[in-house]
């Protein structure tokens, strides 16, 4: 039997997608939602609730999903700290997958460049720099995805917002050794490239994902909505739906 989804944001580029490949992944949307249509009226139709709407309609789907005992994935991304932490709170009483990015590929990419950052730490030779290009149309520098990337190595270095080089222009001088670049390409109709390269003495280390195909984020959530249902309330993400964290 198939699992039962309230969609909200099924107008979007990825509700769309979500709703297209839903049948070859053991799903079917149940109770699509968009601007204009009341989530509570599709509660009792559905086993969990995904959201790829916007920023302002995911605090009150969550608390809705809350009060109802759905678990959710979230999709969307740019909430204040305000609301992260309310949404979070609401992970006590439902399990909730919230991910910037659900792509397997991209996820496995956030756990390979963990452990080469661990390995290549702040004492050796390698310098970091986070290269991601994006379709033209792209509004945002740098990407989410590369965002999270320069947060891993970060963590890893403890190094600062400062010491983040976004591009260089000029007489910059030396590169510093306590430096992570990051560098935004945009044109055509590239659906996302990212690429962690740490350049060594005599040898470098790149790490890269592209993606050619915007299902692939639509086939994660897909995945997401089925693993978390039956779930421990809690906050989740893909790397627990992949099994890349203990």
């Amino acid at each position: 039997m198939s699992l039962s989804i309230l969609l909200c944001g099924a107008g979007g580029r990825m509700g769309r997608s979500i709703s297209e490949i839903s049948g070859d992944h053991g799903c079917h949307i149940a109770y699509p939602v968009d601007l204009g249509d009341d989530p509570a009226e599709g509660m009792d139709r559905c086993e969990v609730v995904i959201d790829f709407s916007l920023r302002d309609a995911t605090l009150p789907l969550a608390r809705l999903s809350a009060t109802s005992g759905k678990p959710m994935v979230i999709g969307t991304t740019g909430h204040d700290s305000a609301e992260k932490a309310e949404i979070v709170a609401l992970t006590s009483k439902i399990p909730v997958v919230w991910a910037g990015n659900f792509s397997t590929g991209v996820n496995l990419l956030f756990y390979l460049t963990e452990i080469a950052a661990k390995v290549l730490d702040s004492q050796s030779d390698f310098d970091p720099e986070v290269i991601e290009m994006h379709h033209r149309l792209k509004k945002d520098a740098p990407s989410g995805t590369a965002d999270r990337l320069l947060e891993i190595i970060k963590l890893s270095r403890e190094l600062t917002d400062e010491q983040v080089a976004h591009g260089r222009s000029g007489m910059v001088g030396e590169r510093p050794a306590r430096e992570i670049g990051s560098h935004s390409l945009r044109g055509g109709d590239v659906v996302g490239d990212h690429t962690v390269l740490f350049a060594g003495i005599g040898e470098r280390i790149e790490l890269t994902h592209r993606a050619t195909d915007r299902k692939i984020f639509a086939a994660g959530a897909l995945k997401a909505a089925k693993w978390v249902v039956g779930k421990p309330p809690g906050l989740y993400s893909m790397q627990d739906v992949l099994g890349l964290v203990g």
